[in-house]
């Protein structure tokens, strides 16, 4: 990515999912979300269908796109087998295409 200091937003359901984790863990993914924000390269993400990306935290994924300079975190799980559940990704796409 070649745009630099991204604003990060988030959807009640990332939020949500953040909050219930350890305190240990919340810390971890709040760290990578804020290096995000000026340093994108960093941090591992994989693009599962565009625009939809996945931010890997040890077993913890978060949904997210990126419109203009804002980071939109969508959804959170834990990774419970090899492939990202593609109801996960439908219900991303969903929120994408509604604020298009």
């Amino acid at each position: 990515m070649s745009i630099k200091n991204f604003e990060i937003r988030f959807f009640d359901e990332a939020l949500d999912f953040i909050y219930q984790l350890s305190e240990a863990d919340k810390a971890k993914i709040l760290a990578h979300i804020k290096t995000m924000e000026t340093d994108f390269d960093t941090v591992y993400t994989k693009l599962l269908k565009s625009p939809i990306r996945e931010l890997v935290v040890k077993k913890y994924r978060l949904l997210f796109f990126i419109k203009k300079n804002t980071i939109y975190f969508v959804r959170g799980f834990i990774k419970k087998s090899q492939k990202t559940p593609i109801q996960e990704i439908h219900k991303a796409e969903d929120i994408y295409k509604m604020m298009q």
